[in-house]
């Protein structure tokens, strides 16, 4: 059944519980969407390579004027300050502001890419819509408008007016209008500020001031600001053009300048550095030791298991929480055998299983370059498993069954160039690791190397890379090559942990390397022949090419073509067809975009479609899986909530 889109949310006279609740109940959005055009004709094919095609994801949730959905509204973001705007999505990009889809749409994005959409945000100037007509009392407007315009001075309240203009037209670069929004949406920012819900960087002066406001004030603001017509051409202010009466830590200064951290004390030589920085990158250290916007190699990083949660330690030459005090020897013994200093085993989340492969030649260049890095006092987090798996002492019997040290000698009947990719593939590249099937005890399953498996900190699936069709069967190798460079191929994107090993590790590869990991992964041999599929039901296909040709088929293509590198072909697609189905549903459920590369800076984004039923979302799985040549699986509505 579709659901209306309604023009407006109800009026209702706004408390401070309600409007804590609009919060609780995801009011609060930036850019998650709902499919508000369920009946609508088929959009346009959209132009590959221009910057509207790239941000389709955004304006398919935002509109032109901001769109009010079922479950909140989402802002006008056109003709806002770009430096707010790019705030706003680096913050939820690294978790500064929490909601789930705004994260999964941006991560792999980088700060260049945002500061790209943030700009072509800021130059649109599109007409307004005439507001609403006010459904609150004279006096509450009123009330409203002084506030807004002359602030409560008694308690040192200054108006709204004071930081956004007389005009409420927000100032450059940080400072955005007020205009031009529903009276939820303003009453649902101020009662997120007041209930602490929302913060930002100290001094925090929206909380400041917004804990002085009572709730009624708060919903006469809202009342008045929304009643208000849009004087055009509505503009920010250029910077500096207002004297702000109170110091804002949101507002960056021209003469804040950090302070740069002294080096670490590594003597080892230059290229052995180098040598050491390539490696890491390589391994994806920072993957699991380096947080969101954190500082590098700190640790912190939350790795969430159906085990409980490890977090990755620091790893800088800190004397009191890093490797300060570790030597070379005990570097490589924690590479090669898994062990602490004081012989303590690690946890096989750290994947010693496969980087007891490395050479010591480059354990040794690796431990070079993370001592001559600054050290960070930040402690390491504890992890926070349930039982058994908290008990350290069941480690031994755990690496007795399932880990034995070992290298990796050339094979002398390959090419100098294989047995490189071999080494990059199962050592430092740990590629096993996400790829290769886990017992119950968090053991890969040697016997089924690199058939495909779910990822342990996510509900993504690590795909085959086997030689058969479910694999990399219908790769060539500079398909993979192409995928591990940008992040994208004809065959597909990169998605879920694998588009952050592209984004931070395998884009930085030099081309023999990529090359060397490609020769070996194409002479990997087939996997299983996939299990026999029961044909989808007639009806479910007819719903999901229903709802494919409403959402997908002006990205996608009639005959699920694709137009890469912009978008990726679905037919002929291994991740499409995979079984199970996670990650064509979390693709729909999630959106996102392919990560930010040097050969594709601004790669083209899907909208999250979470708005749709579990039976919808279902439907349109089974069709893209079972259409254009595709055979697999049909997926189920009980299927997808799990995914959410």
């Amino acid at each position: 059944m579709s659901r209306p889109r309604p023009s407006t949310l109800p009026h209702r006279p706004v408390s401070l519980a309600a409007v804590a609740s609009l919060f609780r109940k995801g009011l609060l959005v930036l850019a998650a969407c709902l499919p508000f055009t369920l009946n609508a004709e088929p959009a346009q094919r959209l132009e590959p390579g221009t910057m509207a095609a790239r941000v389709a994801a955004c304006v398919h949730c935002h509109g032109a004027d901001g769109r009010a959905g079922p479950d909140g509204f989402y802002p006008r973001i056109a003709g806002k300050p770009a430096g707010y705007l790019y705030t706003q999505l680096v913050l939820f990009r690294d978790g500064g502001r929490s909601y789930d889809p705004m994260r999964h749409l941006l991560e792999g994005l980088s700060d260049e890419y945002l500061n790209d959409i943030a700009q072509h945000f800021a130059d649109m100037r599109l007409p307004y819509a005439p507001p609403a007509r006010p459904s609150a009392p004279a006096a509450v407007l009123e009330t409203g408008r002084m506030l807004a315009e002359t602030g409560k001075a008694a308690q040192g309240v200054p108006a709204c007016a004071a930081c956004h203009g007389s005009a409420f037209t927000g100032m450059e670069p940080h400072i955005p209008g007020l205009l031009g929004l529903s009276r939820d949406y303003i009453a649902s920012q101020l009662g997120s500020w007041r209930t602490g819900l929302r913060h930002a960087a100290e001094p925090d002066c929206m909380a400041q001031v917004v804990q002085q406001l009572t709730a009624e004030e708060i919903g006469a603001i809202s009342a008045w600001l929304a009643s208000q017509p849009v004087a055009e051409p509505y503009t920010p202010l250029p910077a500096g053009a207002l004297s702000l009466p109170i110091e804002c830590g949101s507002i960056s200064q021209p003469d804040d300048v950090a302070t740069p951290e002294p080096a670490g004390a590594s003597s080892a030589p230059e290229e052995r550095i180098e040598l050491g920085r390539y490696l890491a990158v390589a391994a994806n250290c920072a993957g699991c030791h380096t947080t969101a916007g954190g500082k590098p190699f700190a640790g912190g990083t939350a790795i969430a298991t159906d085990l409980g949660t490890l977090y990755g330690p620091n790893i800088t030459p800190s004397d009191e929480h890093g490797i300060g005090e570790w030597s070379a020897d005990d570097f490589f013994n924690a590479l090669h055998h898994g062990r602490k200093p004081d012989g303590t085993p690690l946890y096989p989340a750290f994947p010693y299983p496969q980087y007891t492969l490395m050479t010591r030649e480059d354990s040794d260049a690796i431990y070079a370059y993370l001592t001559s890095l600054p050290a960070v006092d930040t402690p390491s987090l504890s992890h926070d498993l349930r039982f058994p798996y908290n008990q350290r002492t069941l480690l031994p019997l755990w690496r007795s069954l399932y880990f034995e040290p070992g290298t990796l000698e050339p094979d002398p009947t390959q090419t100098t160039q294989w047995n490189r990719g071999r080494y990059l593939v199962e050592g430092v590249g740990h590629c096993a690791a996400c790829h290769t099937p886990r017992n119950r005890w968090a053991a890969n399953d040697l016997k089924r190397s690199f058939h495909g498996a779910g990822m342990i900190d996510a509900h993504w699936y690590a795909t085959p890379l086997t030689g058969n069709a479910a694999g990399l069967g219908d790769w060539s190798t500079e398909d993979i090559v192409q995928l591990l460079r940008t992040g994208m191929s004809r065959h597909g994107t990169a998605e879920g942990a694998m588009a952050e090993v592209v984004s931070h590790s395998t884009q930085f590869l030099s081309e023999n390397d990529l090359g060397a990991m490609a020769e070996y992964l194409k002479s990997l041999p087939p996997g299983p022949r996939p299990a026999a599929t029961e044909a989808p039901p007639e009806d479910t296909m007819l719903l999901g090419n229903k709802l494919y040709q409403q959402h997908c088929v002006a990205c996608h293509g009639a005959s699920g073509e694709g137009s890469p590198p912009a978008w990726p072909a679905l037919a002929g697609n291994a991740s499409v067809r995979a079984e199970p189905a996670n990650n064509v549903v979390l693709s729909l459920l999630r959106g996102g975009y392919a990560p930010t590369t040097q050969a594709n800076p601004q790669p083209h984004g899907m909208p999250p479609y979470h708005g749709l039923s579990d039976s919808d979302i279902a439907a349109l799985a089974t069709y893209v899986r079972n259409s254009w040549g595709n055979t697999a699986s049909p997926v189920r509505s009980h299927e997808v909530s799990p995914l959410r």
